[in-house]
Order: structure tokens, then sequence, then C-alpha cells
């Protein structure tokens, strides 16, 4: 990867930028706005939200503003637990389209696989989710679809009665937290994996460690450690408000990490803590 609007290629053969700006706790208002437009201003063409971040209208009004041809732009929503099954399913779709002001998505995700709602069944309600976005996918309303925060035994499952294979798997992924089994599922069956807290949600800016090799590559500890990201072959999807963070989230080309060190920071165990078991989530 040379640049921000350079692409990976999804196992339909789409093309998603390499970096996306996460919008997760970024609020539906003038702020929430704001952090978009400067995000598009600075080169990012790859946005991600989700229903549940209920900032839906900002990030597409911010879009629409931007006065960037939509075909320009990579956006991504989220299906939220409370409206899994095939009928709601396309009802949640159709209000995400609509509060975004766009006739398609580039990517929709299911985005917990096992929520408390449907813990009894949670395997018939995931194919009866993914039977919707198949079909929604089949029509032209989404580019490519996938799932997120899904473990090696939720696509296993998923597998069992998808006729379209995940696209992508949107995971929690950051120094000390690499879920080694997931990803190496991921990679053999040719499904993308993109890292959501890909800074672990701060955390990183603590780690002693993270803090020496910044220095040894004369860059922050932000820059470093979403470029570990890209060089573990992740799609990070940094989140700012901050107009310099945001920026500075972009700056990743001009350096590249020695094997060695990229060994290091994943060998980092829990450094950053560790995601959320998502058979056990309270949501």
């Amino acid at each position: 990867m040379k640049s921000i609007t350079d692409t990976y290629k999804l196992n339909n053969g789409a093309c998603i930028p390499c970096i996306g700006f996460g919008t997760w706790q970024t609020p539906n208002n003038q702020i929430g706005y704001e952090a978009v437009r400067h995000a598009l201003e600075d080169g990012y063409r790859h946005i991600d939200t989700a229903a549940v971040y209920q900032n839906e209208e900002a990030v597409g009004q911010a879009i629409i503003d931007s006065g960037l041809p939509r075909s320009e732009v990579f956006l991504t929503s989220k299906l939220w637990v409370s409206d899994y099954g095939y009928e709601a399913t396309k009802k949640a779709f159709a209000l995400s389209l609509a509060k975004l002001k766009t006739s398609y998505l580039d990517l929709y995700l299911v985005h917990w696989p096992n929520p408390v709602k449907f813990r009894d069944n949670w395997q018939k309600t995931n194919a009866e989710t993914w039977k919707a976005l198949e079909e929604l996918y089949n029509e032209g309303k989404i580019k490519a679809i996938g799932v997120s925060n899904f473990m090696v035994h939720h696509i296993e499952e998923l597998f069992k009665t998808a006729n379209i294979k995940p696209m992508v798997n949107q995971i929690r992924l950051c120094p000390g937290d690499i879920k080694t089994e997931v990803v190496e599922f991921c990679k053999q069956n040719d499904i993308l994996l993109e890292a959501y807290s890909p800074l672990g949600t701060g955390k990183v800016f603590e780690v002693p460690e993270l803090k020496q090799l910044a220095e040894k590559y004369n860059v922050s500890v932000g820059r470093l450690c979403l470029r570990w990201s890209l060089e573990r072959g992740y799609l990070p999807l940094p989140k700012s408000v901050t107009q310099k963070y945001i920026k500075e989230n972009t700056q990743l080309f001009d350096f590249a990490l020695e094997p060695s060190d990229v060994e290091k920071i994943a060998n980092l165990t829990s450094c950053c803590g560790i995601s959320s078991d998502p058979d056990k989530v309270s949501w």
C-alpha cells in the first residue's frame, strides 16, 4: 500500500480503500458532520458507520456536501442486533439508506453474531438475516456484504446455509489483541479483516514499548500502530473528531516497520485489553 486510496480486492472483485474513517462514538451533530467532512478533505474515501452509532444522518450529509461523486466514497453501515431476521433486516437496511441519503451501500455488515435477543437460536437467526443480505446484494443495493465480531464457529455455522461467502469480517484488532485463530481462518477463506479500534481505544498511547518504537521510527504512536495494522494485512478504521489527528492518521506511507518490530508489537499480549466475547455480550 502506497497511499490512502490504494485498495484491497474483496473476494467478489470489489475494491475497498485500505484505510477507513471510523465513526463509532461520533455524534450525530455538527461535530460529527465536520469530522467526516475533514476526513474526506484529507483524502479518506472510505467511511464506516452503523445504525447503532446513531449518526447516519450526519455521515450521509457530510458525504453529499463534500461534492465528491457518490461512486468515489466507499460507504459502510451495519445492521444492529434488534433488527435481525429476514423481514426486519430489509426494513432496517431501507431505514439506513434513507438516513444516509443514498441509493446503495458499498458494504453492509451483520454487527454481532450472538446477541442476547436471539441467543437461544442465533444460528437460525443469522441464516435468515444473511439470506436478506444476499438478496439485497443480488439486487445491487449493496456492493459487498460481511460480518462483524464473528469468530470461527460463527462463520462456520453461517457457511452451512450461505450462498454467498462474507467478504469482510470487522473485528477489534490492535497491538496485544490479535485473535490469531479467526485471523488465520479469514485469511484462508479470503475474507478481508477490518480492524476496528486499531488504537485500542487510546490505550496504545500508554504502552512503553510502543512509545520506544515510535521514537525509533520518528513517528507518533498512532501512526506506528496504524502502519503495523496495514503490515499485518488488516484494514484499519481509525476514529477521531480532531482535525489534526484525522489528518495524521492518513500519514502512514512514508515509512515501514522492520518485520521483527511487527512481531514485537503483535506479541504485546493484552497491552490494550481484549475485546468482548461475542457469545457473552449483554446486548
